[in-house]
Formats: C-alpha cells, structure tokens, sequence
C-alpha cells in the first residue's frame, strides 16, 4: 500500500523519520512538499496519524503516543467556537501567561495540547479526549478559567470513583438489581 500526505514543515518531518523508522515498520520517501508511506494498511493509517501530529507542531516523542490503542489525536478550530472577532485575544486566553493555562489544562487532563494559528491541537488517552475539548471550548467561549479547571477537577473525581473493569461492563450490578438471577 502507499499513502500520500501532503505537508507543510518536511524538514522537521524529515528529522522525525529515524525515531517512527525505529517504532514503526515502515518506508518514507519524499517530494516537494509531500511524504509518501509504504507500509501495511495498519501502519499506513498510524504513521499518518504521527506525521499530520509532527507536521502541527507536536514533538516526535508526543506523537509517537499514538501507536498505543489508547491515545488519540483531534484538532479543535477555534472558529467555530466563538463569534469574537479578535481571535487573537482568545488564543491568548487559551495558552495565558508564559502558557500557564495550556500547562495547566496538560496537568489536569495529562493531554499533551499545541495551539497553532486559529486551531488547538490535542493528543490525549481517548476515555478522557471529549472532557478536554468541552473544556477548551468553555475557554473559548470566554468562560472562566477557574470554571474550566473545575469542571476537569470534578470529572476527574466522578470517572474514577464510577469506574469499573472492562471484564465487567458494569453488567453484574444491573442483573443483581433486576433479581434475574437464580
């Protein structure tokens, strides 16, 4: 199979190539402003995944997260979040003082985000990704920062004292309740 990708920063994807080589079996060749993969469908669509993280602005190292199963990749437009004008003051809303507010939004969620003209950039586990877009997007909807931070905070508490194994699917407390066993 072969994958084109068409992309912006080749050099900093040509310096990410030996360290996805090493993860990943695959082969890259290049072209004006464009990567062409050579792999199985599988590693097709992952290294896809890792070169449009690279080409965003995310380090090789963060990116190289989405091998695993559980980590996800998702761009969030600023513009259609918000009907300000001045976009420029809600990116700066959303990464703060020296990026205090994007750190502290990583900390909280353990997400790894890069702001990049008018769009966020999220690596993230997949459980937690819809909980950090709804909080990125208070913030760029001009909610407080407090407001964001605690609405992380309080689904950070309610997912880890709801949370029950995967063998389980949560099914043994509905049939205990239903009186359906013998």
């Amino acid at each position: 199979m072969v994958k084109t990708l068409l992309v912006t920063n080749l050099k900093k994807i040509k310096k990410a190539v030996p360290k996805i080589e090493a993860k990943v079996k695959i082969r890259f060749s290049f072209g004006a402003s464009m990567v062409i993969i050579r792999g199985t469908e599988l590693n097709e669509f992952l290294v896809e995944k890792i070169v449009q993280a690279v080409d965003f602005g995310f380090e090789v190292e963060d990116a190289l997260l989405l091998l695993g199963q559980n980590h996800s990749l998702e761009f969030i437009n600023v513009k259609e979040h918000t009907r300000r004008k001045n976009l420029h003051d809600v990116r700066s809303r959303l990464i703060g003082t020296d990026g205090k507010v994007l750190n502290t939004l990583e900390n909280l969620t353990g997400a790894i985000l890069v702001v990049k003209d008018n769009t966020v950039g999220v690596i993230a586990e997949s459980k937690s990704l819809n909980k950090i877009n709804q909080a990125i997007e208070l913030i760029i909807r001009g909610a407080k920062h407090g407001n964001a931070y605690a609405f992380l905070e309080r689904s950070n508490r309610t997912g880890r004292r709801n949370s029950f194994s995967e063998e389980d699917l949560g099914l043994r407390d509905s049939i205990k309740d239903k009186s359906v066993l013998p």
